[in-house]
């Protein structure tokens, strides 16, 4: 292990190789600077408080990286930095995969988990120090491609898995000049999630949709979840040795979702490779220009594979695999994506938890003590956390929303997604076009082909143009919870850990979908 002591003489900038080291600070930090390990886990500068164990422990896999759900100190995936009163920091980042940092009391801790690499250690001003962690790996893992952003339409928060051929189409049709360069077709129109094939609300297949939307002139895109499988998929049923197992020759859960397990792909099997690069091909051939792959993390869970090698070193070689099948001319969005092992491979990148229609959800964020869950005030907290990435891929903070039906935010909360986007320079939308009055649609117009300036003038503040924006009010956490709302959390909790339970609630959603389509 290499021992450090940080003082008044310790080097502004360095770097070292090490399997692990030690950092000892003169005194304790206010703040800690947490980087979840995949898009949707909470990135955030929080005091030294703990945090609670997010629930449900069965989304873990697809939350956060479930080595270290339970770690109540300070942690954090790859890079980890400290801050005191007088605002400056200490950073500690790795330059290879599979690291982490943690806080254990007045020492910063970093360790590899197989082998060493190269650690990257700075003190002084934020904004410099990331642009420069951000320099180093972009020369160990690459940078953003030349491909510009492009401005998407996606189906998902609109009518989510509830989409179907003919009202797709129309969408298209009634979307008219909006200067929109994607139409993306989201989940909902596969036979399962590992059957990628259209399924019967799709009769024409997926190529003649494809045509239909570039008949448009725009590009077509499509959502994929490819490293995962729902239990009762044909792929998992044939194929069951394809998916990753644990060291007593048990399956690996990778959450769960559409109201059944998940399993993961053994990203190191050689006939698993083969078939991800037949799928990735077929959906060029389809036509679909631009790719959204989903749920990618599943690539890098801990387990026992066809092929012994480090997971998150695992997950990159299959992500290559996968770049390459779909050619570098496609424009490749990750999501759900463990950070540093996707760089270099993608051309955009999540960077935050999914958006929705409401600014936060009481069940959700108080009684689950969960981050990552769906909702407008977490994909901007960690998102606005992860904008040091910008030099390294583009960083997609999903969608923002200017329709008033089905959206229950304020215009002040819908105004500071609209304005991260901006920041950002990565913009999408799904609002539907008959749920936009005029004066929506033209904001929506005016959102799509305006090009501002932008300033960070501090932490959480911005000058776009001649507006102020400051998201400060996005960055709170939940309080620990006492008494009957401590109660009331834990059925909570213990009911969120019931696959029954998540089944029902996925069916109550399903139906509420369906009558709201009913009514367009």
């Amino acid at each position: 292990m290499t021992a450090m002591t940080f003082n008044e003489k310790f080097p502004h900038q360095q770097i070292c190789s090490a399997s692990s080291l030690t950092i000892d600070l003169p005194q304790p930090p206010q703040r800690f600077y947490r980087h979840g390990w995949q898009s949707w886990s909470l990135a955030a500068w929080t005091d030294l408080t703990p945090l609670p164990v997010q629930k449900p422990a069965i989304l873990h896999p697809m939350q956060v990286d479930p080595v270290y759900a339970k770690e109540l100190r300070p942690h954090s995936s790859w890079v980890g930095a400290v801050e005191w009163n007088h605002g400056k920091i200490l950073l500690l980042g790795s330059l290879g995969q599979g690291a982490h940092v943690t806080l254990n009391g007045l020492r910063l801790e970093g360790s590899y988990e197989t082998g060493g690499g190269d650690w990257f250690i700075a003190s002084g001003d934020e904004t410099a120090i990331f642009s420069e962690y951000a320099r180093q790996l972009g020369r160990r893992f690459g940078t953003k491609t030349g491909k510009p952003a492009p401005r998407v339409w996606c189906s998902w928060y609109s009518l989510y898995t509830a989409i179907d051929e003919k009202w797709l189409i129309r969408v298209f049709e009634e979307l008219g000049d909006l200067p929109f360069d994607v139409l993306q077709v989201d989940d909902g129109w596969q036979i399962k999630t590992g059957d990628w094939e259209a399924n019967p609300k799709f009769p024409a297949g997926m190529k003649a949709l494809a045509d239909r939307i570039k008949s448009t002139g725009r590009k077509a895109g499509l959502w994929l979840a490819p490293l995962i499988a729902v239990k009762s998929s044909q792929l998992f049923r044939e194929h069951p040795n394809w998916f990753l197992h644990d060291q007593r020759g048990y399956l690996v859960s990778a959450g769960f979702n559409w109201g059944e397990q998940l399993y993961a792909l053994d990203t190191t099997h050689p006939e698993a490779l083969r078939w991800l690069s037949s799928l990735l091909r077929q959906s060029r051939l389809w036509g679909f220009d631009y790719l959204k792959l989903d749920f990618l993390y599943a690539g890098a869970l801990p387990g026992k594979r066809y092929q012994e090698m480090p997971r998150e070193t695992a997950y990159r070689e299959g992500l290559k695999v996968l770049r390459e099948a779909m050619g570098k001319d496609a424009f490749f969005l990750a999501c759900g994506a463990p950070i540093i092992p996707s760089l270099g491979l993608c051309d955009a990148m999540r960077i935050g938890a999914d958006v929705s229609g409401e600014w936060e959800n009481r069940r959700d964020v108080v009684f689950l003590q969960n981050p990552a869950v769906p909702s407008a005030k977490n994909a901007i907290r960690t998102t606005h956390h992860r904008l040091w990435l910008s030099s390294l891929v583009h960083v997609d903070p999903d969608v923002a929303y200017f329709r008033s039906k089905v959206c229950f935010m304020t215009l002040e909360q819908k105004s500071l997604l609209q304005n991260l986007a901006l920041v950002c320079g990565f913009k999408a939308t799904s609002d539907l076009p008959q749920w936009l009055t005029a004066n929506e649609r033209e904001n929506l117009r005016n959102f799509l082909e305006s090009e501002p300036k932008v300033k960070q003038i501090s932490r959480y503040a911005f000058r776009i143009d001649d507006c102020h924006v400051d998201f400060s009010t996005a960055m709170s956490l939940s309080e620990e919870l006492h008494g009957a709302e401590a109660i009331a959390a834990a059925a909570v909790g213990w009911l969120g850990n019931h696959g029954w339970a998540l089944r029902i609630n996925d069916r109550i959603e399903k139906n509420a979908l369906e009558k709201l389509k009913k009514g367009l």
